[in-house]
């Protein structure tokens, strides 16, 4: 069974940075656009990133520029990068497949962003 492992979150201050990192077992996920997604109290999960199996990679407005996603397809792990963190950053982090959901959730990895 192919599991999502996330991990890399914390507690920072704004300004600071943080490197996420999604594993994925059981299979390699090289042929995939994979994404980065989060999910804050209250609102609905949110792609915040995503990147082809050839390294495209697109963002929403609100990380561009800050954020930088990347993979490593023999490793079959995804990273996510975020320089200059603020508040509105704080969610609950989680990667998948894009555009459609072909995994099962991870448990996620919590980002909180201090003003």
């Amino acid at each position: 069974q192919v599991q999502l492992v996330e991990s890399g979150g914390g507690l920072v201050q704004a300004g600071g940075s943080l490197r996420l990192s999604c594993a994925a077992s059981g299979r390699t996920f090289s042929s995939y656009t994979m994404g980065w997604y989060r999910q804050a109290p209250g609102k609905q999960r949110e792609l915040v990133a995503s990147i082809t199996r050839s390294g495209s990679t697109n963002y929403a407005d609100s990380v561009n520029g800050r954020f930088t996603i990347s993979r490593d397809n023999a490793k079959s792990t995804v990273f996510l990068q975020m320089n200059s963190l603020k508040p509105e950053d704080t969610a609950v982090y989680y990667c998948n497949t894009y555009p459609t959901i072909t995994i099962g959730w991870g448990q996620g990895t919590q980002v909180t962003v201090s003003s």
